[in-house]
């Protein structure tokens, strides 16, 4: 059976492990990164708030109850059907799905822009294409960061445990910061020979490129930035 690394924290990581075994891969959790909650001033709304935009679920999940209520009657332009799913679950009353891109998400946000500010949930890592391209459009932007990304450490003895001493077929990559991450890992003497044939599999190509050094020709590219179209890609690989 084919083995594929999940480097993805919870709660996502559970789920595509289940996927992972309906599609009959064998999937090894280890998760990389982990998201905290940042404080978060409960009045940061600013007055001329006029919408909400999220482009990760975890934004919403670990923003604080308060702050949640505050906004929750505005519009709320979530990137994908996921983080729109997480947006109806912490209490938003419209939420509207994106095409699953940052970028579309922002060109769609200017098409209907009039005024007021856009409330941007967001983490402390992230990708600043969504704000560059909404603030080059003049759109006025208030990023609010409700959590931070952490990479996760562990040693030789934990990782040969984890990963049973034996070679892993292939590795989900989620984030820029996890391919990061899993480049460094790989590049430990105790575990070089565990990756030499492996393929990886990148839900886009700035994840991929932040692993390329070490990943070379073995890397594919989901052709859009979901899981869907990731787990299609591995499921054609095999």
């Amino acid at each position: 059976m084919v083995r594929v690394l999940v480097t993805r924290p919870g709660p996502g990581a559970s789920r595509t492990m289940r996927r992972l075994q309906d599609m009959g891969f064998q999937p090894i959790l280890l998760p990389l990164t982990e998201t905290v909650a940042l404080p978060v001033d409960a009045g940061a709304r600013p007055l001329d708030a006029a919408a909400v935009a999220v482009t990760s679920a975890n934004a919403v999940r670990h923003a604080p109850e308060e702050l949640i209520a505050a906004l929750a009657a505005l519009p709320c332009h979530a990137v994908g059907n996921r983080t729109a799913e997480a947006a109806r679950k912490a209490g938003f009353l419209s939420v509207g799905e994106g095409p699953g891109d940052a970028t579309a998400l922002a060109d769609a946000i200017v098409a209907g822009y009039s005024a007021g500010t856009i409330v941007y949930l967001a983490g402390r890592v992230r990708f600043p294409a969504f704000e560059e391209r909404l603030m080059a459009a003049g759109v006025r932007v208030r990023a609010i960061e409700t959590y931070d990304t952490l990479a996760l450490d562990y040693s030789d003895t934990d990782l040969l445990t984890r990963l049973s001493s034996r070679p892993v077929e292939a590795v989900l990559l989620y984030s820029a910061k996890a391919a990061a991450a899993t480049e460094t890992l790989i590049r430990r003497p105790a575990l070089r020979d565990l990756f030499e044939k492996t393929t990886f599999f990148a839900l886009s190509g700035r994840i991929a490129a932040a692993c390329e050094s070490i990943a070379g020709s073995r890397i594919e590219i989901a052709p859009e930035p979901q899981e869907e179209a990731l787990l299609g890609l591995l499921r054609a690989w095999r």
